[in-house]
């Protein structure tokens, strides 16, 4: 018996610390969509609302991380209040980048109920983005109008795919906000996408009979690499969806499909989507699951992948895990960095003001912020500050090395700073010796008065170099 206390023991410690997915915990993020820009990825998220029962989303996120690892919250830039013509439903949506403006294309329910595509602009991929139009780009008056992708080839043309059941393509024009031609709706062949939905056949009938397994469903990612054109999209298979794949020679087809990537996984949701790239030499794979506490169908989270294209450019079979990917760059903490760059977080959220952007809110007693792979240098540090924010006595904040309960780095008695959105920066000594690189936690302790409420805001942190 103490053999097996000791054993479940170290079984959490571990999945505590090597816990990565989902990759965000402060918000429930379904639908990722990654853009490469620069020396960053930019993930762009809806936002499921907790304890609804069907998709019923008004906004959308922003995050981005220059390691994979450590993901900074930049709010939600756009809403269904962005676009006049939008009512309900912020369903999945793609940023893309051209001649240094960023056209962020979403999907919404109308006022006349039903699906249509937008399109809003930015000068930055972090926003202010605004409706680009002042009306819908893609407006058939049906409900397949969901979930557009889009992509500007290597000859300047741009497309964007989308589709629920049918699926259909336009060729975008160099503004990236009108199209020229018809639209087209691409022919759904066994040879192209697996599977053949009848006519008249519903997706609850479609889940229950294998033989129209992996039938193209939504959820569209169009993409191009080494020559080849990929379309990834959310197939039905046994119990919910899956996502699968197809290549062709040209960016309009013919497809031809290739098989499944992940399947019939413990992703405790029904829906899945999915979004690829390649970041600082390797591959990625973004998708969602409802793993998260509390999460589920209505409750979905971005998790990422690592994986290896085959030899022939094949996408192989890749299976969830908890453990996420490792981090490709290191933090520096002797500059300001945010309080939302966030590998792992418990009993905490994230909000944001116009005088002050995001920072971490929610925050009570026993929850804690991990930064993975900060790296520390030789000469190590000597004092710690934080930007902190309290309307009340405020709790304790420590700061720990590599786990929540590791070597005590320092520790601030926050005091009351005059209010939730005063803030003052807080510094104490370094009490340990420090270098090299480390996982740091931010751990937040309460005391009596403190017990169960609200501590403090936390809007960033630094060291400073011996």
């Amino acid at each position: 018996m103490p053999y097996l206390i000791t054993l479940c023991a170290l079984l959490f410690f571990e999945s505590e610390i090597f816990a990565q997915n989902p990759v965000i915990q402060t918000h429930f993020t379904p639908d990722p969509a990654p853009m490469v820009y620069k020396d960053r990825v930019y993930m762009y998220a809806g936002d499921d609302i907790p304890g609804y029962d069907f998709y019923y989303m008004t906004k959308w996120r922003v995050y981005s991380s220059s390691d994979m690892v450590n993901w900074t919250d930049h709010g939600s830039p756009i809403s269904l209040e962005s676009f006049s013509w939008a009512r309900d439903r912020a369903w999945a949506a793609q940023c893309v980048e051209r001649d240094g403006k960023f056209y962020w294309y979403i999907c919404a329910q109308t006022v006349n109920n039903d699906m249509a595509i937008g399109v809003a602009v930015a000068d930055s991929p972090t926003g202010p983005f605004k409706d680009a139009l002042g009306k819908s780009l893609i407006t058939t008056g049906n409900w397949s109008n969901i979930d557009p992708t889009a992509y500007v080839d290597d000859d300047g043309q741009a497309y964007l795919y989308w589709g629920n059941a049918h699926l259909y393509y336009v060729k975008l024009n160099t503004d990236m906000i009108s199209y020229t031609g018809d639209i087209v709706e691409i022919p759904q062949t066994v040879e192209s996408f697996g599977g053949l939905r009848r006519p008249g056949r519903s997706d609850e009938v479609l889940q229950k009979r294998e033989e129209y397994n992996d039938v193209f469903v939504e959820g569209p990612w169009f993409y191009k690499r080494n020559g080849t054109y990929y379309l990834m999209y959310a197939g039905m298979t046994k119990g919910g969806e899956c996502l699968s794949y197809a290549t062709s020679d040209t960016p309009i087809g013919p497809w031809k499909y290739q098989g499944k990537i992940m399947s019939e996984q413990p992703t405790n949701s029904f829906t899945n989507h999915g979004g690829v790239i390649d970041f600082k030499g390797k591959s990625y794979l973004f998708y969602h699951t409802g793993l998260l506490p509390g999460g589920g169908s209505y409750g979905r989270s971005s998790a990422i992948e690592e994986f290896a294209y085959e030899k022939d450019g094949r996408i192989p079979v890749i299976a969830i895990s908890r453990q996420g990917v490792n981090p490709v760059a290191t933090v520096n903490p002797y500059v300001r960095n945010e309080a939302e760059n966030i590998a792992w977080s418990e009993k905490c959220s994230t909000a944001e003001s116009e005088q002050t952007g995001v920072y971490v809110s929610e925050i009570r007693s026993g929850g804690h912020i991990k930064t993975r792979a900060v790296d520390f240098g030789n000469r190590g540090a000597k004092v710690f500050a934080a930007s902190i924010a309290a309307g009340l006595d405020g709790g304790i904040l420590e700061v720990r090395l590599d786990s929540v309960a590791g070597v005590k780095l320092a520790s601030i008695d926050i005091p009351r700073t005059g209010g939730w959105g005063v803030w003052k920066t807080l510094n104490v000594p370094i009490s340990t010796a420090v270098s090299g690189v480390h996982d740091v936690y931010f751990v937040f302790q309460g005391q009596n008065i403190t017990a169960g409420r609200e501590l403090f805001n936390f809007d960033y942190w630094s060291f400073q170099e011996k």
